[in-house]
């Protein structure tokens, strides 16, 4: 005869709560080859326990016959709009992650939902997409961007390019320079910077600064060659968010999410295509 258990407690709600893993949305595209993008974020988010789920923006596909160019196909928003309704009917979110949204409808469906979610942790990768200043679909995507989400967010991870276009900054060749985008970022949004000197720095390090409006840390890791690798901007945003989701306070989190690159960007993937892509298991093949 089987024995008995106390059914009150194995199914209590103390005792379902004490097993459940923080719950993150990831906002953002897929990239089919599974590089970066949506992919990337629920690989990330998997790998650091914290159950993930995925609101869609857009399709992104390379195009082999055409030097590996994007190929973009928007999510219709009123399709947006079911999966945001949907995830957080179904879930209380402990952080959000935003990845590439890809137009100024997509932005504006997104930010209304967030404003009503007011979400405690709500982490932008600014994925901008104009070089220049020329009048457009990608610069309007940029300024919607700027003007739509930038204000919304609790941490934002702005790459090389994306910290010259959000400081205004003519110039980010040194730490110093990238400390003083990291401030001004900051002054301008309220938000937590995560500004990524990454391999676009000199030197033998790759360096990233972090500035919450009080501290200002400057997070070194060595470079594993001189060229960026597929996914690691995705990865980086979706690891501060996981840690977040987890409990963790913003510079530890950026602290783990550093780690964590790296180890990706050590036993990144090869492939056919001309980039590397990091792989979010790097850091448990390392353990």
């Amino acid at each position: 005869m089987a024995p008995m258990t106390d059914s009150s407690t194995a199914s209590s709600p103390a005792a379902q709560s004490a097993a459940q893993p923080p719950v993150a949305l990831t906002i953002a595209g897929s990239e089919a080859t599974g590089g970066a993008g949506a992919q990337a974020d629920l690989k990330t988010f998997q790998e650091l326990g914290v159950f993930g789920s995925l609101a869609l923006t857009c399709i992104v596909s390379f195009d082999p016959a055409a030097e590996w160019g994007h190929r973009l196909f928007p999510v219709p928003q009123d399709v947006l709009r079911e999966q945001l309704e949907a995830i957080t009917a179904a879930h209380a979110l402990d952080a959000v992650k935003i990845g590439m949204l890809g137009s100024p409808e997509t932005i504006a469906t997104t930010a209304e939902v967030l404003a009503g979610l007011q979400p405690r942790h709500l982490v932008l990768d600014p994925v901008l997409i104009c070089k220049g200043q020329e009048p457009g679909a990608a610069l309007d995507t940029d300024e919607a961007l700027k003007a739509r989400i930038l204000p919304l967010a609790t941490f934002v991870t702005p790459n090389h390019f994306e910290s010259l276009s959000l400081s205004g900054m003519d110039e980010i060749s040194t730490v110093e320079h990238l400390e003083e985008a990291a401030r001004r970022i900051h002054e301008t949004s309220g938000a937590v910077v995560l500004a990524k000197g990454g391999v676009r720095l000199s030197g033998p390090e790759a360096v990233d600064v972090y500035y919450d409006g009080t501290t200002l840390e400057v997070l070194a890791e060595p470079k594993v060659g001189e060229v960026p690798v597929a996914g690691a901007g995705c990865t980086l945003a979706a690891a501060v968010a996981a840690e977040l989701a987890k409990g963790a306070e913003p510079l530890e989190a950026a602290r783990a999410a550093k780690a964590f690159v790296s180890a990706g960007i050590r036993q990144r993937l090869s492939s056919r295509a001309p980039f590397d892509s990091l792989w979010q298991g790097g850091a448990a093949a390392e353990r």
